[in-house]
């Protein structure tokens, strides 16, 4: 456990938060992009190591959680369809449409299937030339590679069987969206290291100069969000706006330049409709016209679908680090794991869930 348990080392974090409670002088909100690191911050208590003075609000780095109502639904209509294998990661499978989820088709005799890999689901379209098999493609930049390279490898083997519905979204614009947004609160961002892995930080500097605001590209263990954070106050404080990598054992500048190749070569930029809160401008990715025969959304004719998000979930503020879960008047109550209202509840990475699965007796007496 050696390599596991150096950045969980309790006497590290706690001369970590000695060092930020010394440099802070003023209330400063800093905004966490990564479900991951949202939920390394609740199960491990890291904003009760900071002063009060610090705030840490969730942004909306779940993949899963914003996903919008309106391709959930269509790939329950996909999934629905006799002719159709339906794949995907397991933790789509019980995020709600408008009327149902996936899990709700597979029990009713839809064939949805979990796999670990869009690869996977190149080896079911082959076993299976009668069917159609969809992969729903979900994620930010950190998947998109895996998904561009299924759809490379389908082409280059004439499999007409495999599609997939395309659900990526792109960090930096949402970053844009938050703060050019006039309810914001953010003053400092930790970008998600995953997704720097694969896409490295040059996007970040213009953001950062643009709106005056430091960016620290962070890791997922305690002493890198603390650390990350300690990073992001001393600029706070020095009146600095930079881009500094803390997780520099697995982030480049440049990022993996072979994966972004193929993911340019198969996907390109679009709008995309984030969950909770609506259209961002080039935020998104779809297939390339030249693989727009393995578009799910296309091959099926399901433009049509339009849906309407739930008035009682908050999820949308909560994604931008305006609300709290807790502020929800649903959470805990008609909203828990077991019956979400929202994605952010159900997805394995959601703030809802984090604070429910780690601080539920805590926050229900708020």
């Amino acid at each position: 456990m050696k390599y596991f348990d150096e950045y969980r080392d309790p006497k590290l974090a706690q001369q970590l938060s000695r060092e930020i409670h010394k440099i802070t002088t003023k209330h400063w909100t800093i905004m966490e992009v990564c479900g991951g690191q949202t939920h390394a911050i609740v199960k491990f208590g890291i904003d009760e190591f900071l002063p009060n003075l610090i705030e840490l609000v969730h942004g909306p780095g779940c993949p899963v959680c914003v996903t919008s109502l309106e391709l959930i639904d269509k790939a329950i209509a996909i999934a629905s369809r006799s002719d159709v294998i339906f794949t995907s990661f397991g933790d789509m499978l019980r995020v709600p449409g408008s009327h149902s989820d996936l899990f709700s088709v597979k029990a009713q005799g839809g064939d949805v299937r979990m796999v670990y890999s869009p690869l996977d689901a190149l080896v079911i379209a082959r076993q299976n030339p009668a069917k159609q098999v969809v992969f729903f493609a979900v994620g930010f930049e950190t998947t998109a590679p895996a998904n561009a390279m299924a759809v490379y490898q389908a082409k280059a083997s004439g499999l007409e069987n495999f599609s997939i519905l395309v659900s990526h979204v792109l960090v930096p614009p949402a970053m844009e969206a938050i703060l050019s947004s006039r309810t914001n609160r953010v003053q400092g961002f930790l970008a998600a290291g995953h997704v720097c892995a694969i896409m490295g930080y040059k996007e970040y500097p213009p953001i950062a100069a643009k709106y005056r605001i430091p960016i620290v590209v962070a890791g997922f263990e305690p002493l890198d969000i603390l650390q990350a954070i300690y990073m992001c106050v001393k600029q706070l404080e020095q009146g600095r706006y930079e881009v500094e990598n803390q997780y520099t054992r697995s982030v480049r500048e440049s990022g993996n330049v072979l994966a972004q190749n193929l993911v340019g070569q198969v996907f390109c930029v679009v709008s995309r409709k984030w969950r909770g809160v609506g259209e961002i401008a080039s935020s998104g990715l779809a297939l390339q016209k030249t693989y727009e025969d393995f578009d799910a959304e296309k091959k099926f004719s399901l433009q049509h679908i339009q849906t309407q998000e739930s008035k009682v979930c908050i999820s949308g503020p909560i994604l931008q680090g305006v609300k709290k879960p807790y502020e929800c008047p649903a959470f805990g109550k008609t909203c828990t794991p077991e019956h979400p209202l929202g994605a952010t509840m159900v997805s394995s990475e959601g703030a809802c869930a984090a604070y429910y699965r780690y601080r539920n007796v805590e926050v229900r007496s708020v």
